[in-house]
């Protein structure tokens, strides 16, 4: 007979108590030797956790409500590889949203065909990320809509002010503008990174499988998939992976949910998956305890996001599903544990919002050499 579910469910987030609870947790989690830390990880959790569903809408800053117009000029400056060097590399380039958010590719592919480091995370969901990259340097959508642009691999802009300064060449733009933030508004670094990040607030989607479960359909996730479900809590996935996104618990814009990876080194995924060979949080910030730090990744839609991890070196789910047991939990599941889990992983895939291709302002003839 298949035991029940018997943990705790939620349509929304978490109460501030709750979240303090659990940052209080993390934080004293981060501050323990490594194999303490660990031992901490591996105990059964499945009666502490709190199933959330996805909210239907994304939480928008004070100072930058979303907005039709805002998301239309956002969508058009999204879909532009005008605001790159070369006129051919956008937003889109790296982050389809036609399919999974990302570009399938280990690593992106930039101006000139320069490759970069890291794999391009999805940019569905990503509006319930506290902290954006995969080593969470961007406090906020706003801040992630800067970086690429000026980045010499990506967009390859020499600064913020050349992407600026094209965009008022282009006529068309500005009506938009003013539309978007006001009749008085220019075309700033600030304006283009708002609505960039307003269009990015609508990506998001709600109501899979696992949502319409904690929501109360329990027909909603198959019999494996409700078995998936118990075992993803039983092994100590959701250490790490809480919260209605999957990406831990619901935390303030820029404080990033962060944890080692490996937890444990000394096995042959390591070597195997070049694990150690990006010092993740610790490359931006040169601090010796970040080494190894990484922003805890969504798990939502991953059926779209193939290859994983932050260097793409994971091929398949069912590969890493093995490679996160043992890497951070130091277990060896069986094939059967994995494709319980793979099953209910599959069961968080939701709803995608129609797409359509936005229709640009025309070009200058002398704008792009």
């Amino acid at each position: 007979m298949t035991k029940a579910l018997t943990v705790r469910t939620t349509t929304g987030p978490a109460s501030p108590g709750t979240h303090e609870r659990i940052r209080k947790h993390r934080w004293a989690i981060a501050a323990l030797p490594l194999a303490a830390a660990a031992a901490l990880m591996q105990v059964p959790v499945a009666q502490a956790v709190e199933w959330q569903a996805l909210p239907e809408t994304a939480p928008a800053p004070a100072d930058n409500p979303t907005t039709p117009e805002k998301v239309e000029l956002g969508k058009m400056l999204y879909f532009d590889p005008r605001l790159s060097s070369t006129g051919t590399v956008s937003c889109f380039s790296c982050h389809n949203v036609m399919e999974g958010g990302d570009d399938h590719r280990p690593t992106s592919i930039g101006v000139h065909d320069q490759v970069g480091g890291r794999n391009a995370p999805t940019v569905w969901n990503a509006a319930f990320l506290s902290v954006q990259f995969w080593d969470g340097r961007a406090a906020s959508l706003e801040d992630q809509a800067k970086g690429p642009i000026a980045n010499p691999i990506e967009m390859g802009m020499p600064n913020l002010e050349a992407a600026v300064k094209r965009l008022k060449q282009i006529p068309g733009y500005a009506p938009k503008f003013k539309a978007a933030f006001g009749s008085k508004a220019q075309i700033s670094e600030d304006t283009v990174a708002k609505a960039i990040a307003a269009y990015e607030r609508t990506l998001i989607t709600p109501n899979s499988p696992y949502d319409r479960f904690v929501k109360g359909d329990k027909k909603a996730l198959t019999a494996q998939q409700q078995k998936g479900m118990r075992a993803f809590a039983d092994v100590g996935c959701v250490a790490c992976h809480s919260g209605p996104n999957f990406s831990g618990p619901s935390l303030p814009v820029g404080t990033g949910f962060f944890m080692k990876f490996p937890v444990f080194a000394d096995n042959e995924m390591v070597a195997k998956y070049r694990v150690l060979d990006d010092g993740g949080k610790a490359a931006v910030t040169g601090k010796p305890e970040d080494q190894n730090m990484w922003r805890v990744p969504t798990l939502r839609n991953l059926a779209y996001t193939a290859p994983y991890m932050h260097n793409g070196a994971v091929k398949t789910l069912p590969e890493a599903v093995n490679m996160m047991a043992v890497t951070q939990l130091n277990k060896t599941l069986s094939e059967q544990q994995i494709a319980d889990i793979v099953a209910f992983l599959e069961g968080l895939g939701g709803e995608f919002p129609e797409q359509t291709m936005p229709h640009l302002p025309p070009t200058p003839g002398d704008m792009l050499e």
